[in-house]
């Protein structure tokens, strides 16, 4: 028996990248899962699972659309009869100096990465509370609240206000049987973070990737199901008293260096 067998997980940005590692994760452990993302691929995503013998569904919708999204979720519990796991995990990144940065393109980040992250545990919320129990993890990062980075002051205020609300919000929900934590990847060898690689050294994009991954203790990107077991873990039992945590996972490459003044 999986650990979680019988639960039903939504799983958000789950058409590639971490989301769609967490869903797998979460799927292997017993879960029936719901991809949802705004791109057309979360079908074939969740197909991908079910050829593994799994269980899985997906939805379309566009996370920063209150409206939209509570349809997907009242949906998706008629279906199923409940939701018992949120992994919050849509996001957008777009690297832009601040003097730079345009109110168009801060409304679109913001509109994924906070308000997202807001409708949909607004939307499982009310299901979760009438249950008394539900897990809900959000995608973090340790950029913004960590460490920061030139061309990422939007993208670190997002991800500063997920971690803020997922502390307040644990707070709130934990009386009624619901835990609330972060994850916060560093380097997560995604499709992305690849095609970063790809467009800064095309001629070779495994050597920039082993150049980022030099300055990580561990000396390796994180896998994205490395995210998903550390998901599938805050969704279970086994962390039924954990909560308002925010766990970094990211090889230990937040932590401070040493100087060493009498041998500089």
């Amino acid at each position: 028996m999986g650990k979680l067998d019988g639960k039903i997980a939504i799983v958000t940005g789950a058409a590639q990248g971490i989301g769609n590692g967490s869903a797998k994760v979460l799927a292997k452990h017993g879960a029936t899962v719901i991809l949802v993302d705004f791109a057309e691929s979360v079908a074939d995503a969740a197909e991908e699972i079910r050829k593994m013998g799994l269980k899985a569904d997906s939805r379309r919708v566009d996370v920063s659309k209150l409206e939209d999204v509570q349809k997907v979720v009242d949906d998706i519990v008629a279906q199923y009869g409940k939701v018992d796991i949120l992994h919050n995990n849509a996001g957008v990144n777009r690297r832009v100096k601040f003097e730079d940065m345009d109110v168009k393109t801060l409304n679109f980040i913001f509109g994924v990465n906070i308000y997202g992250v807001w409708n949909m545990a607004k939307a499982v919320y009310p299901y979760m509370m009438k249950a008394g129990y539900g897990r809900i993890i959000n995608t973090s990062s340790v950029t913004g609240t960590k460490v920061v980075d030139e061309g990422q002051t939007t993208y670190s205020m997002t991800k500063g206000a997920v971690s803020a609300l997922t502390r307040a919000l644990a707070y709130e929900a934990g009386p009624h049987g619901i835990t609330v934590n972060a994850v916060l990847p560093g380097w997560v060898r995604t499709p992305k973070v690849e095609q970063v690689a790809a467009d800064s050294r095309p001629e070779d994009p495994e050597s920039a990737l082993r150049d980022m991954a030099s300055f990580i203790p561990l000396k390796r990107l994180c896998n994205i199901e490395e995210i998903g077991d550390l998901v599938a873990f805050l969704a279970s039992d086994d962390a039924k008293y954990i909560t308002g945590t925010e766990v970094i996972i990211d090889g230990g490459s937040t932590l401070p260096e040493t100087f060493d003044i009498l041998h500089a």
